[in-house]
C-alpha cells in the first residue's frame, strides 16, 4: 500500500508550487479578501467540481485537478486571513506568504496525521466525489459560522473547517494523481 505521509507531502507539494507561481505573477493579492469572500472562492472551487463530476466535461477544458488545488491553496489563504486579519493592502511580501503557507501546510499535514490513526486510512476506501459532497457541507456550514460572526455553540470554528477541507482537497489530488479515472 502506498504511504499516505509521502503521497500527501508530494500532494501538498504540486499545490505549493502553484501557489507560489501565483505569488510571482500577483504577490500576495490576496491579503485583501476577508473570510467571507475566500469562503465564497472556496465555495466557487468546489461547486465546479461537482458540476463537472456531474457533467462529465469542461466546456473551458480544465479539469478537476487544478480545482482541489485551488481548494488547498484557498483553504491555507483562508486560514492564513483569520490569524492575521485582512488588510486594505499588500501588506506582507512573497517570503513572508511563503513562510506562512508553510507552516500551515505542515498543521494540516499533521491534523491530517493524527486524524489518518484514528480512521485508519478509511479516506482510500472513499470516492473523490465524496470529498466534494464533504468540502460542500465544509463551506456551508462555515457560511453558517461566518453569518453568526463566528459564534458556535458545540461545533468547532472557522479554521477547523478550512482544515478539513484542505485535507480532504488532498486526498482528492492523491486519488486523481494515483488514478486519473477516479
Amino acid at each position: 500500500m502506498p504511504d499516505t505521509n509521502t503521497q500527501f507531502r508530494e500532494a501538498l507539494a504540486a499545490c505549493r508550487k502553484v501557489f507560489v507561481a501565483k505569488l510571482g505573477d500577483y504577490g500576495p493579492s490576496w491579503r485583501i479578501m476577508r473570510p467571507e469572500a475566500i469562503t465564497d472562492q472556496l465555495f466557487i472551487k468546489a461547486k465546479r467540481i461537482r458540476t463537472l463530476q456531474v457533467a462529465g466535461q469542461s466546456a473551458v477544458g480544465e479539469g478537476i485537478l487544478p480545482e482541489f488545488i485551488g481548494i488547498v491553496n484557498y483553504g491555507i489563504i483562508g486560514i492564513i486571513q483569520l490569524r492575521l486579519g485582512y488588510a486594505d493592502c499588500k501588506d506582507i511580501n512573497t517570503a513572508r506568504a511563503i513562510e506562512l503557507y508553510d507552516s500551515i501546510a505542515a498543521e494540516a499535514m499533521e491534523l491530517m496525521i493524527k486524524k489518518n490513526t484514528d480512521y485508519n486510512e478509511a479516506w482510500r476506501g472513499m470516492r473523490v466525489l465524496s470529498y466534494v459532497d464533504l468540502i460542500l457541507c465544509k463551506i456551508e456550514r462555515t457560511k453558517e459560522i461566518e453569518d453568526h460572526q463566528g459564534a458556535t455553540a458545540v461545533s468547532e470554528g472557522i479554521d477547523a473547517n478550512y482544515f478539513d477541507m484542505i485535507n480532504y482537497a488532498v486526498f482528492g489530488i492523491i486519488k486523481l494523481t494515483d488514478d486519473p479515472e477516479n
